[in-house]
């Protein structure tokens, strides 16, 4: 496969065309960026670790019937994915109260909840990304209903799968994000972005030390490290 022209250069990943008119080259930077873009440093090996990552959790996936982008490892740093068009739309899936759950609810961070809680977000930074319901999301365009309620199934049967897999490896998968497109293949809902310590919150289950993004947003230092312990546990499966 050729990767051609530069076609979305994003804060942490950028986009590359191929000759392939339906597989796209993600390419993950070491940029990491939190608080609206407000922090941002320079995390040397962090875009090689996400992209290793997300191809194991996303091929997971794959093999288990969830249809995701992702089709195989290109490069340290890149994978080939199916082209989409962008669903402005993310579910977020939470196990455990943490983040803007529990800053918004006035709830203790680390709550177990009753039962699984998924958020529907609008997809929009200037906007903070604000929480919507499946009616917002059809009076704006955005989705039909059913594709939101595919979009929330699939969320759903997706922690169905990656929560006992995590708890293999002595991690507590306390939330996690997921963006959809239309794959322009077959026009599919399929899982459209990365599936890593980026997007998720990952707790070590022994000693409750964040693995993921939280380790730069908290200022907890070896954020590399925790990347690389998830990493590191992942290879175990194989």
């Amino acid at each position: 496969m050729q990767k051609r022209e530069l076609i979305f250069d994003g804060n942490e990943k950028q986009v590359f065309s191929t000759d392939d008119p339906h597989k796209v080259i993600f390419r993950y930077k070491d940029e990491t960026l939190a608080f609206d873009n407000i922090k941002r440093a320079v995390l040397r090996g962090k875009g090689a670790l996400d992209n290793k990552i997300s191809a194991i959790l996303l091929g997971y996936l794959n093999r288990k019937g969830i249809s995701t982008h992702f089709v195989e490892l290109f490069s340290e740093r890149e994978q080939i994915c199916r082209k989409i068009e962008i669903i402005p739309l993310e579910v977020v899936v939470r196990n455990r109260v943490a983040g803007s759950m529990a800053r918004k609810l006035g709830i203790p961070e680390g709550t177990p909840l009753r039962n699984v809680v998924l958020e529907l977000k609008y997809n929009n930074e200037s906007l903070d990304d604000p929480l919507i319901n499946e009616h917002h999301a059809v009076a704006l365009g955005l989705a039909t209903y059913d594709e939101v309620h595919r979009m929330l199934e699939v969320a759903r049967r997706t922690n169905e799968l990656l929560k006992p897999l995590f708890e293999r490896l002595d991690i507590e998968l306390v939330d996690f994000k997921i963006e959809f497109g239309r794959a322009s293949d077959n026009g599919d809902i399929i899982i459209s972005d990365e599936i890593s310590p980026d997007t998720s919150r990952l707790w070590d289950k022994r000693s409750n030390e964040p693995l993921d993004k939280d380790r730069f947003r908290m200022d907890l230092g070896n954020v590399v490290a925790g990347y690389e312990e998830v990493y590191k546990r992942l290879l175990t499966l194989n």
